[in-house]
């Protein structure tokens, strides 16, 4: 029988001991929303979170319910985007990183 790990301890573990992946997690589900990929970025949010500062204490944090949070980045969530600036800027500070936005123009 083949051993296997569980993927959100493997997530929260690599967050822990390497800053740039947990930033390129956040780069990605920020790239991923814009793009209009929500569900997958929502995923990618919630396990971001659960590796950094967790649900209750991002509730402190947002000031909304733990469980409202659960429900806004869970596969069906529908946060707001003042909801989703403020699971962002939460994230972000926790990191210690800066969001950049830069655009790229189409080729001709």
């Amino acid at each position: 029988m083949a051993l296997t790990r569980d993927f959100k301890l493997t997530v929260i573990e690599r967050v822990e001991r390497d800053p740039a992946f947990a930033q390129a997690l956040l780069d990605e589900a920020a790239t991923l929303f814009l793009n209009g990929e929500a569900e997958t970025a929502r995923l990618i949010l919630r396990d971001l979170v659960n590796a950094t500062l967790g649900f209750e204490q991002l509730a402190q944090v947002t000031d909304k319910p733990s469980k409202s949070l659960h429900r806004m980045l869970s596969p069906k969530g529908n946060p707001s985007m003042d909801n989703l600036a403020a699971i962002f800027g939460a994230v972000r500070q926790r990191l210690g990183v800066g969001l950049e936005v830069r655009t790229v123009q189409a080729p001709a």
